[in-house]
């Protein structure tokens, strides 16, 4: 049972990069869609915009983080 465990998570680096592209794609699609949200939907500025997909990305990637080192 514990080699199907660690087969399954995966060795240290490949366990690893696979973290990060998730942190990284959810970082990319929550900022992606606030910003979308903020212009678009919602007829901000430009700046303003810019400046919610950056705290929120930001936010996204803490929560993701936290998430993927449980």
């Amino acid at each position: 049972m514990r080699g199907l465990t660690i087969q399954a998570t995966g060795t240290g680096r490949v366990g690893a990069m696979k973290n990060w592209r998730y942190i990284a794609l959810h970082t990319v699609v929550a900022a992606g869609f606030i910003f979308l949200l903020q212009r678009y939907g919602l007829n901000a500025s430009l700046e303003s915009s810019l400046l919610w997909a950056v705290v929120f990305g930001g936010c996204a990637a803490g929560l993701a983080y936290s998430q993927a080192n449980r």
